[in-house]
């Protein structure tokens, strides 16, 4: 179990960017994390007064990036998105309450050298997926 203020020891995303509550358990292969942070008012990405669920593969990859730092030690700098694919939505929009607090789980498929790939979906608080997809990080050198 991890804290908001230990996450944010361990991602190059500070401040409010930093869009997960706490880590629920991880293994040398995927992360478990949850947040309520797409129902605040405050939240960075909001546009418009609203969070498009076009925001969510956001929540993955900072999954995924904590993932990086639990599993290879310490802090990780911050990737660069090179792709998103197989992305479904399920939902319009991630502030919608009836959502409740999102389960956001990221796998790593693939570590190299040069970069990562990672699935992830983020679940309601009902169990039913709101978006999944898989994304390609590449590492700085």
């Amino acid at each position: 179990m991890l804290t908001r203020m230990q996450i944010l020891e361990l991602i190059p995303h500070q401040g409010s960017m930093c869009l997960l509550d706490g880590v629920t358990a991880w293994t040398d292969r995927s992360i478990t994390c949850h947040t309520s942070s797409h129902l605040s008012p405050h939240n960075p990405l909001r546009h418009a007064d609203r969070l498009s669920a076009i925001c969510g593969p956001e929540y993955g990859l900072q999954a995924a990036a904590l993932h990086c730092a639990l599993t290879g030690g310490g802090r990780q700098p911050g990737g660069y998105l090179a792709a998103l694919r197989d992305v479904v939505f399920r939902a319009e929009r991630l502030d919608d309450v009836s959502l409740g607090p999102l389960r956001v789980e990221a796998t790593r498929e693939l570590r190299a050298q040069q970069g990562l790939i990672y699935r992830f979906v983020l679940t309601s608080v009902h169990g039913e997926p709101v978006l999944h997809g898989r994304a390609s990080i590449i590492l700085p050198t």
